[in-house]
């Protein structure tokens, strides 16, 4: 997405965390520390094409506005939110699994939201809308407490150098502003394939007075989520996968 954190790097589909490290200017106008970095990544014509015609129709424009979730998606239903889908494989099937759900997907890097789009068109989602921004921004400005059903974070950029550590998606006071969205009962998910970012996702979570474990400590992966080709090939490398679960308390 970091002490105050924002959407994942995953614009290139050969990798789940793809980009390489810089000592880049961390902090932003706006007093966070963004976990991404811009660049100039590959984009396909497919891609481009379906940024010119289907983005304005299935995004939501940033606006430092709360939305109001039953007029973007045409219904009452429970909403998650998605940061940083990257390409969209996971993010398409699991709203084709749980058509009774909402679905609002944060990315920046234009060609996973053209890729995502394309998908929206070509499986006929009704339940997906996309915001290209920002995810602190988008989640402090946008979301309404008390709104989301979910939180997915799948396989958010790592970081591994330790002097890159800050730049990571979980830390204290994002998760703070994230449990403050959540209804009660609503979940956050996170997976990842780096064992020090699990410890740290635990500690924080854990940490996170809002919020408690639906397990000891790591959770078995859900049905809901599918294990991706990335994953697949990691386990049979024989990496670990880590996957969290923590919910709401009731008050």
């Amino acid at each position: 997405m970091n002490t105050s954190p924002s959407s994942l790097p995953t614009d290139e589909p050969d990798s789940m965390h793809p980009h390489t490290p810089t000592d880049t200017d961390a902090a932003t106008a706006h007093g966070h520390i963004r976990s991404f970095v811009h660049r100039r990544g590959h984009i396909t014509a497919r891609q481009q094409e379906a940024l010119d015609r289907f983005l304005s129709k299935w995004s939501i424009p940033y606006r430092p506005q709360p939305i109001d979730f039953e007029a973007a998606f045409g219904r009452q239903a429970p909403t998650v939110l998605e940061i940083g889908f990257g390409m969209g494989e996971t993010t398409e099937k699991i709203a084709l699994a749980r058509p009774g759900d909402n679905f609002l997907g944060i990315e920046v890097f234009n060609a996973g939201v053209g890729a995502m789009l394309n998908r929206i068109e070509e499986s006929g989602l009704q339940n997906m809308r996309i915001i290209q921004h920002d995810a602190v921004e988008v989640v402090r400005d946008m979301i309404p407490p008390n709104s989301l059903a979910g939180v997915h974070i799948y396989f958010p950029d790592p970081w591994p150098k330790k002097r890159h550590h800050k730049r990571r998606l979980i830390q204290p006071p994002f998760v703070q502003l994230l449990a403050s969205r959540l209804v009660e009962g609503g979940y956050i998910h996170c997976a990842t394939d780096w064992q020090n970012y699990a410890e740290q996702m635990l500690d924080v979570l854990g940490a996170e007075p809002l919020l408690e474990n639906t397990c000891e400590d790591y959770a078995p992966r859900p049905d809901f989520r599918p294990q991706t080709k990335f994953e697949t090939r990691g386990l049979r490398l024989g990496h670990g996968v880590w996957d969290l679960i923590f919910k709401r308390k009731s008050s």
